[in-house]
């Protein structure tokens, strides 16, 4: 089900993010099936994994196409799972968050979210599938968002103030 979810949602925000530099209604729509997606179907799902099935967070690092990754992911996270695991939900809980907020947030929530897809490339090729399509509409909302951001207003002050 979550697979599902993560084509429905991702292919939304895809879409969306062509419009959003056009369409405030689009840059809604994006924002909130990015959030959805990442505190749902990535903090959430992540969560009730690690908690049903420890096990299947030692496969992911397995799939990489870099021994250095592998390597890594065996003797650091895989010994570490709750560690390393938690602190990924913390992450997309964080990044989910932050993107629905509004204001600001979403800027540093979209980063935060462009860093993690950028960090998903070296764990497998078939992940370039969805990574490099969702970074570059990750990059297009950031633009639209930093585009369309409430001016801040500058005071005036008068002679002798």
């Amino acid at each position: 089900m979550e697979k599902v979810m993560w084509l429905v949602l991702g292919a939304t925000v895809m879409v969306a993010s062509l419009r959003a530099d056009r369409s405030q209604r689009a840059r809604l729509v994006a924002r909130i099936a990015l959030g959805v997606l990442f505190l749902v179907f990535g903090a959430m799902v992540n969560a009730i994994y690690l908690v049903t099935d420890w096990d299947s967070f030692g496969a992911f690092g397995e799939m990489s196409q870099f021994a250095f990754v592998r390597d890594t992911w065996a003797s650091l996270v895989a010994t570490n799972t709750g560690l390393f695991i938690g602190l990924l939900i913390a992450g997309e809980a964080t990044a989910g968050i932050l993107v629905l907020s509004g204001g600001r947030r979403i800027q540093a929530g979209l980063v935060m979210l462009m860093a993690f897809h950028l960090g998903l490339l070296f764990f497998g090729w078939w992940l370039w599938l969805y990574a490099v399509p969702i970074l570059g509409a990750l990059s297009l909302l950031l633009r639209a968002e930093l585009r369309h951001e409430p001016q801040q207003a500058t005071r005036l002050v008068g002679p002798g103030s």
